[in-house]
């Protein structure tokens, strides 16, 4: 980084995830030269983390994934890349970020910090051989850890955990999965649903441990053995945790900004700091955290005229999530938690449609199964928005 570099006020993105490269691309379609600088602990390259957990029956190892190094998109997007670097503080008052490279100045500055993979405290001398997958590094090590294994257990069996499992089955391995509700995709599928999709994935071979959980996990001549809450215990090589992600908030709440389940945000994304902007996997925009592609791309084309000085609102319209699940594709968009209303379920020939409708009949929600996933353009239509 050059002196002059440092000494000019930029838009300042941190984060190179999806949600940091989207809004550097908005900007740039209105504006090709407002300096940008990003700023990211990871080397600055391009990749899909949603293809994390079906890279492997697509057989692409991490390298595979990267879509273009730093140095290209540097290039591409006309903006300077900080790669390999920490951010320890952020100086408000004088706008300034401090990192492990220097003080750098922001004009408007962007927080993109994702999330990490929730950890269960566990028990056992194992413990130190827990992996969880949630950036391109965490993933060479994964494909390194099973390279000639033949047994994976996961622990969650949410929608992470779920395609994880339907990619390793694809891939010859044993999986076992381990969660501590009563059905898979508890929190985004009615229970008829939720069991389709199960026996579907049973097909291919993967065990379920369901209303359980992990008391240890300690290493034997056998391999990995992981003793459950009901008294069970299940041999493994492998012990991956997807339990669930949490937005990344220490660098926000030293900073005096606002957080709650996410960077607390309104529909400006602008937090109660002035000129500090949060989107994507951290943000909480009007008390919602939704980390997928979709309110991450809504929020970029928002954000983007916003930083520009333009004024703009994010809405949020339905955004069905697409559930990477070949034994049984499946399409979810669930009602909002305060929804008032009931499941609907209707088996159709290859699939089943369940729809959660308002007492007056109203679609408030729904989930696509096989070939019911025809229905998703029709249905997202009938669905009020998010936001």
């Amino acid at each position: 980084m050059t002196q002059a570099q440092l000494s000019s006020p930029a838009i300042v993105i941190i984060g190179s995830g999806m949600a940091g490269f989207t809004t550097i691309r908005e900007i740039r379609k209105l504006d090709k030269e407002v300096p940008i600088t990003l700023i990211t602990r990871e080397p600055g390259y391009s990749y899909s983390k949603p293809m994390l957990s079906t890279a492997l029956a697509s057989n692409k190892n991490a390298e595979q994934l990267i879509s273009m190094s730093a140095e290209g998109m540097a290039d591409q997007l006309a903006v300077h890349i900080l790669g390999n670097t920490e951010v320890h503080e952020i100086d408000s008052k004088q706008q300034l970020i401090i990192t492990s490279q220097g003080s750098v100045p922001y004009s408007k500055l962007v927080l993109c910090l994702g999330s990490d993979q929730i950890r269960v405290p566990l028990q056992g001398n194992a413990v130190d051989s827990v992996i969880s997958v949630n950036d391109l590094e965490d993933y060479a090590q994964f494909r390194q850890a099973i390279a000639g294994k033949k047994r994976v257990a996961i622990l969650g069996a949410g929608l992470i955990g779920c395609e994880f499992a339907n990619d390793l089955a694809i891939g010859s391995y044993e999986v076992d999965v381990i969660d501590l509700a009563p059905q898979i995709l508890g929190r985004l599928l009615p229970p008829e649903a939720s069991q389709a999709l199960q026996d579907k994935l049973s097909e291919v071979g993967i065990r379920w441990h369901l209303g359980t959980t992990v008391q240890s996990l300690d290493k034997t001549d056998e391999g990995l053995a992981i003793t459950l809450a009901n008294g069970k215990v299940v041999i493994s090589d492998v012990f991956l945790s997807a339990v669930g992600l949490k937005p990344r908030l220490a660098l926000a709440q030293k900073a005096g900004i606002q957080t709650g389940l996410g960077i607390q945000v309104g529909r400006t994304l602008e937090t109660n700091i002035q000129n500090i902007f949060s989107i994507g996997d951290c943000a909480e925009v009007e008390g919602l955290v939704l980390p997928y592609i979709m309110p991450i791309m809504q929020a970029a084309r928002a954000l983007a005229p916003k930083l520009l000085g333009q004024e703009t609102m994010l809405t949020y319209p339905a955004m069905p999530v697409m559930v990477k699940t070949p034994a049984l594709p499946t399409i979810v968009s669930p009602p909002p938690a305060s929804a008032i209303g009931q499941w609907k379920i209707n088996s159709i020939d290859g699939g089943i449609e369940a729809r959660f409708e308002s007492p007056d009949g109203k679609l408030l929600g729904f989930a696509l199964l096989g070939s019911a996933t025809a229905q998703r353009a029709a249905l997202t239509k009938e669905l009020p928005p998010l936001l």
